[in-house]
């Protein structure tokens, strides 16, 4: 979701601004992917680079987690959405923490559509996190490291309930990954926009899923 800081800055408006009409943007996805038949949605809210970028941004992030993202989450529950969350997420603070684990407790039962937030994520730290918790069974005896598959490292990742990734959007007219689900992206579409996260609405998203539609697949076949 990125071009906040540049939405704010193209109207002479605090970075604040730019994320807080992020958040907006957010909502109307939210609402729309269901409507155009996704069943999970995976939004780059948080990652773990984010906390290198000014103390008073990263304060102006964690309050709008707490006081917008949060506050959505009667709306979800009553659409029938279940909240999932990936990332080092149980390292913020203990406040956010608390709140994230009863947003996903009380939602846990939903299954009309799933909303993934990453939330101090990073695809690099979440394959280091795996290959730690595969050296450990290995040194405890549990498993030979000759028998480690992609499927055991599947297993270990933050996305291991998931589906596979179908589609990654990213918005603004960057065209890099920025260190997200970069295993889960192996042969993932991709698809990019010039449009900033702020302006990204319904019609944008029926755009991405309209080009996917007339993609073919071949996951390195023929």
């Amino acid at each position: 979701m990125d071009g906040n800081g540049r939405w704010a800055k193209a109207r002479r408006l605090p970075r604040v601004a730019g994320h807080r009409a992020g958040v907006e943007a957010v909502r109307r996805i939210v609402r729309a992917a269901p409507k155009l038949g996704i069943e999970t949605l995976t939004l780059y809210a948080f990652s773990s680079e984010n906390w290198r970028r000014p103390a008073d941004e990263v304060s102006d992030l964690m309050s709008l987690l707490r006081h917008h993202l949060l506050a959505e989450l009667e709306e979800l529950d009553s659409n029938g959405a279940r909240l999932s969350l990936i990332g080092n997420w149980r390292a913020m603070k203990p406040d956010v923490v608390e709140r994230l684990e009863n947003a996903v407790r009380s939602t846990a039962k939903n299954t009309r559509f799933q909303l993934v937030v990453a939330l101090n994520y990073g695809g690099q730290d979440e394959i280091v996190r795996a290959a730690q918790a595969l050296a450990t069974r290995v040194a405890a005896g549990e498993i030979a490291a000759q028998a480690i598959t992609p499927e055991l490292i599947e297993a270990e990742l933050d996305t291991a309930q998931l589906p596979p990734v179908d589609l990654i959007i990213r918005s603004s007219g960057e065209q890099r990954l920025s260190n997200f689900l970069l295993w889960q992206a192996a042969y993932a579409e991709m698809w990019f926009t010039p449009v900033l996260w702020p302006d990204f609405n319904e019609d944008v998203l029926r755009d991405a899923i309209d080009s996917f539609a007339r993609r073919e697949r071949r996951y390195g076949g023929r």
